[in-house]
Order: structure tokens, then sequence, then C-alpha cells
């Protein structure tokens, strides 16, 4: 009995190491959603590890070490490609078993981890910032990275692309705002690929409306940026905070105020990353 408990302790800790290894640049595997799954994983293999040492254990009663080896080694199926790579295959009852359903719960536990971090990125974007907000917000989260990653991951990320992506649409947006001419809105579109998109060309009858789909992907691609900060480990990334305003927002010639943009067609929803 002493010899079981030591073996399914060690098949825990081994199962919490290989999860580890297995979530690595995906995201911490005990966040708020998937602790339960992350337990459940470790538990269920630890359980069938700790069986197959034991099973392995009577049949092979001439090697002692086998039991203890195999409810430490058994966990590392967790760390497999394999079932790593199953894990977006369409799920059947063979492959399930093939798996002892281990493979269905990594994927419930990868889906929480994916809302773990959906709810860490929302929580550092307000959907209520101005255009002028969302741009300092995406300089404030650029300089944060640029101080904890390495130059390779930084270009390996294309950090600078994606702040320069939200900038070029909120530039548009902010002339908008401000009563611009269309052919200044034109030119605009124009001065960056990622605002020729026909999708934005196809609203210049309506330039609140494409001002508005501008704002929504620019959100997008700011939630983006911070996925990039998560799959870093950058966990402790402090919310950037819009400096007190002391003045009033300057009405635009619509009669809608820069920041409010009152009365404006609701934004499509954010997606999440």
């Amino acid at each position: 009995m002493l010899r079981l408990s030591i073996t399914f302790g060690l098949a825990c800790a081994s199962a919490t190491f290989f999860l580890f290894l297995r979530c690595h640049d995906t995201g911490p595997p005990f966040g708020r959603n998937s602790r339960p799954w992350a337990l459940l994983v470790i538990a269920v293999t630890s359980i069938l590890s700790t069986l197959a040492a034991f099973v392995g254990l009577a049949v092979v009663n001439h090697l002692p070490g086998a039991f203890v080896g195999v409810g430490i080694v058994g966990p590392s199926g967790l760390w497999l490609s394999e079932i790593h790579s199953q894990r977006e295959e369409r799920r059947s009852l063979l492959r399930d078993l093939s798996t002892l359903w281990l493979s269905r719960l990594l994927a419930r536990h990868h889906e929480a981890m994916a809302e773990d971090r959906a709810s860490w990125c929302e929580r550092h974007v307000d959907e209520e910032w101005s255009a002028d907000d969302l741009s300092s917000s995406a300089r404030f989260y650029q300089e944060y990275l640029r101080e904890r990653m390495s130059p390779a991951e930084r270009r390996r990320s294309r950090i600078n692309a994606q702040v320069n992506a939200i900038e070029a649409r909120l530039t548009t947006v902010q002339l908008i705002e401000n009563g611009a001419a269309r052919t200044k809105v034109v030119a605009a579109l124009q001065g960056s690929r990622v605002t020729k998109e026909p999708r934005y060309t196809r609203n210049l009858g309506d330039l609140q409306r494409m001002a508005d789909i501008l704002h929504h992907d620019a959100e997008r691609d700011l939630v983006r940026l911070l996925g990039t900060a998560y799959g870093a480990g950058l966990y402790r990334m402090p919310v950037y905070r819009p400096p007190r305003r002391t003045y009033s927002d300057r009405p635009s010639v619509d009669g809608r105020t820069a920041h409010t943009r009152a009365g404006a067609n609701p934004k499509p929803q954010m997606q999440r990353p």
C-alpha cells in the first residue's frame, strides 16, 4: 500500500510536469476556467498510470522497479505529439477509447485555456475607449513587450506590424470624427495596406459606419497584440489607464463628440483570439 501511494504521488507530480510542457507557449494550465480540467487530467492520468504499474508488477513480478517506473513514465503521454495533434480531429468513440478518454479531457482543457486567454485579453481592453485611447494603449503595451521580449521574439511575433495596423485604422477613424472631407478619408485609406480592404471602401457613403468598423478592427488587433503577451507568459502586464481629461470633449461638425460618438451605429461584437 505504501508503494502504491508513493507511485500515485510520483505519477501526479510527473503528470503535472508534462502538462506544463504541453501547455508551453499556450498559457498557464491552471487558470480560472482550465484549473478543474487540469486537475481532472492529472488525476485520471495518474490513476491510469498507477493501475498500469500495478498490473505490470503483477505480470512481471520479477521486475520490482517496473511498479514505480511505469507510474512515473506513464504521464509522459500527456506530452506526446500524437494526442496533441489529434485534439482538432473529429471526435469518435474509437479514438476516445484508444486514449482512454484523455484526448477528450485534454481537448476540453485546451478550450478552457482559450477562455482564460480571452478573458485576460479583454480585461486589458475597454470597449468604451476612444480612438486616441486605443492608440495610446497599443503603444503602452508595445513598450511593455519591447522591454521584456528578446529582439528575436519581437520579430517572430510581429509586434511592430500589429501596432502599425492598429494606428493606421485609428488614423482614419480620427479623421472621420474630426469631420475631415471625404477625399482626405479616401487618401488615408489608400495610405496603408491594412486599410485598403474593400469592406472599408464599400462604406464610403456612410463614414460613421466605416469609422465603427475600423474602430472594431483596431480593437480586434489590440486583442491579438495582447494575445502575444499572454503567450509569452507576461501575465502580470498592467492594464492601460487613459489619463484623466480636464476638458470637455470637442464636438465634431456632425454634433457627435470625438470620444463618446453618441448615436453611432452599434459596433460589431469584438471577436476573441
